[in-house]
Order: structure tokens, then sequence, then C-alpha cells
């Protein structure tokens, strides 16, 4: 027989700006901003197990323990994927979804990607640079999920404008799609070329197929987290690589070059290498992970004046509980 997994769930609360329009844009707007934890009413008495919401991304995904998918938020893309483009301010369960069991869902900057319960992958949103990963940017927006070209997906995370999917193919358990600039791809090249034969501007060709990187062949990566255009990633013996923008040290390798291809992160090394349960997460400028004992590493710029972390250090203030259920260790950073 069998064995059983139940998906435990509990209710959501917001807080913030819902403000969608002017997210980002415009400085100094209270209306609408929820300034403490609230009870949104279309999910109450749901039950959420899984929320997505990224560093550059002005939309919102949950998913409830029946593997149905709400969002909510901007929608100038068709990032909601609702087959429209009107924003949303109540979570909206993605009607194209309903005869599949969503179990993983990631946000970008105007895309999203979601997996099911048997490994497949949709998305919807902006394509412009082929982070949608359906093979094709010749459609530049797609307003309702279409599927992802790749298989046996485990979990799937977003930059601004690229995806990353893990997944349990032999020899390809990472692949990459989508804007290639800072080599946030890890393919060893940002695919950057002139416009025209006399021209300076330069522009960068667009990855739209899932291709795995192979820097990473023989090996298994289990836990990634994307940035705006970096990227970090844990393999199966604990160790932790970056790549991508470099910028105020967020890749941790004590300078602030861009990485066009994986590279280990030096202070986690055989004496200190992330557990099986380790939580590992980034943002715009800031990448941060959990290691032995629940110690909590950052690294990039993790406040907003003094000096970058140019290399992980421990918050020997924010040590997360070794018997705290992992489902409650969750934090994502919006530095």
């Amino acid at each position: 027989m069998s064995e059983v997994v139940v998906v435990k769930g509990g209710e959501l609360l917001f807080c913030g700006s819902t403000c969608w329009d002017s997210v980002g844009r415009r400085k100094g707007l209270t209306e609408g901003n929820l300034v403490s934890p609230t009870r949104l009413r279309p999910l109450v008495g749901v039950d959420i197990c899984f929320v997505a919401a990224g560093c550059a991304s002005c939309h919102c995904v949950a998913l409830d323990t029946e593997g149905r998918c709400y969002t909510w938020g901007r929608n100038e893309k068709g990032q909601l994927g609702h087959g429209d483009k009107i924003t949303r301010d109540r979570p909206t369960v993605v009607s194209e979804l309903s005869k599949y069991k969503i179990i993983r869902a990631a946000a970008g900057k105007s895309h999203t990607v979601v997996v099911t319960d048997d490994g497949q992958s949709f998305a919807f949103g902006w394509n412009k640079h082929g982070q949608l990963g359906i093979g094709s940017a010749k459609n530049e927006t797609e307003l309702s999920p279409v599927r992802c070209a790749v298989t046996e997906v485990n979990t799937v995370a977003c930059g601004a404008d690229f995806t990353v999917w893990l997944t349990s193919v032999e020899g390809a358990s990472i692949l990459t799609a989508g804007l290639p600039q800072y080599g946030q791809l890890g393919h060893n090249t940002d695919n950057e070329y002139n416009t025209k034969d006399s021209s300076v501007r330069l522009a960068y060709e667009a990855q739209p197929r899932p291709r795995p990187i192979a820097a990473f062949s023989g090996e298994t990566i289990v836990k990634v987290a994307c940035g705006t255009n970096h990227t970090v990633a844990v393999d199966k013996n604990g160790y932790v690589y970056t790549w991508g923008f470099g910028g105020y040290g967020r890749l941790g390798h004590r300078e602030q070059k861009d990485e066009f291809a994986p590279r280990r992160v030096d202070v986690f090394t055989r004496q200190n290498i992330l557990p099986p349960d380790a939580i590992v997460s980034a943002g715009s400028a800031s990448s941060s992970c959990t290691a032995g004992g629940g110690q909590l590493y950052m690294w990039g710029k993790i406040k907003s004046t003094g000096d970058d972390s140019m290399y992980p250090k421990p918050l020997l203030d924010l040590r997360l509980c070794s018997s705290q259920p992992l489902h409650l260790q969750f934090f994502i950073l919006l530095i």
C-alpha cells in the first residue's frame, strides 16, 4: 500500500500595499495599504499550503490543499492567468488550471509558473524573453496557462524575467529559460549581440526553451531561489552555488563580478554544508540561507545604509529553532 501524504494548510494573512497599479512606481502612497496582517475575505476558511511572491513581482499566487491556484494583483501582461489583463484585488481561482492539482508556484516580474502533482508545468504572462519556457517567444504575452517544455518537474523559481525548474530527470536536474543578460541562466554566456552591424546598441538573445545547466551535469540540485537577476542553488551534498548579477556582493564570492556559470560559495565548505531541511532565499540585491542548527546567513545588500556584505555572514540574533515546524520557517526577502 502506498503512503498517503497529508498536506496541512493554514489561514493566509496579508499586509502591505494593495494599490497594485502604483506599487514600485510612486512613493508615498498609503491609500489601500494594510498596515497589519489581515484576512482576505475570499480566502477565509480556505486552507492555504503554499504562497508565491517574488522580489520583483506585483502580484501574488496562493495554493490551497485541494490544489487550486489563486492569483491577484497587477495583471498588465496577463500574469494572473485569467485570459485578460484586468487587475484583481481579490484572490481568484485560475479556472483553466482547475483540472490539475497545483503543488508549487513562482512569480516573476510579469509572469507566473506553476507545477502540478504529476510533474507538469504551466506558465502565463509576459514571454518577451522566453521566460515562460514554452519553446517560443513569438507571442510576447500568454493570457492563459500554457504548457512548459519540461517534464518530471519538482519545483520552480522565478527571477524578474527568467525561470528555473528543478526536475527528476537524470542529468537534467536544473533547467533555465528566459533573459540571459547577467548570466543568470547559468549557461556561461549572456547571449549579448549588436542589434545592427553599425550600431553599438546591445541586446540579449532570448532563450525560450528550458535548457539544462551543463556545469551541473552529474549533480543533483535540490533547492533553488531567484533574485531579480541572480540565482542561488543547493546540491544534494549541501553545497551552495550562485550565479548571475554580482552587484552588492549578492553572490557571496567576496567580489561584485557577474558570474555566467554556477560558482560554489566557499564559505559553505564540508565543515559547514547546508542540512536537508535548509531554507534558501533571494531578494533583489541579497541572498540568504539557513545552515546547521537553523543559523541564518545573509549576504549582499542586507540593509539600506552601511556597507554591503560581500560574503555570507551569520546573523546571530536570527537563529531558527530546529524544533519549529518547517512550514513556519518560510521567509521572503524583498530588499
